[in-house]
């Protein structure tokens, strides 16, 4: 919520990301120079993921895009995924069942 406070009451879910926006500024920046704030651009590229989930948005996108590609080659029927490999799809350290699964290489 724009008010900082979360639907509950309590803090809003990105507020421990904007505090580290925060920490980053004062760590990395003063009155005279700012050219120390490019070192935050992670830190607020989190903050606005958090805020408006984009890239989640995009990804989700592109994984339901590869499966009814498939579905529609008819793939999964000769060959369907484990249940293992569905619940491992986007998951880090986990891209080989998500090429197995999705048929990408």
């Amino acid at each position: 919520m724009s008010s900082g406070y979360g639907m509950n009451g309590g803090p809003s879910r990105c507020f421990p990301f904007w505090q580290e926006v925060l920490a980053c500024y004062v760590v990395n920046s003063n009155e005279e120079d700012a050219s120390g704030r490019k070192k935050c651009s992670p830190m607020l590229e989190d903050y606005y993921e958090c805020l408006h989930h984009k890239k989640e948005a995009a990804r989700v996108q592109a994984l339901q895009a590869a499966y009814r590609k498939a579905e529609a080659e008819g793939g999964y029927k000769a060959n369907p995924p484990t249940a293992g490999q569905i619940r491992n799809l986007g998951i880090l350290g986990k891209e080989e069942d998500s090429r197995a699964v999705l048929g990408s290489k």
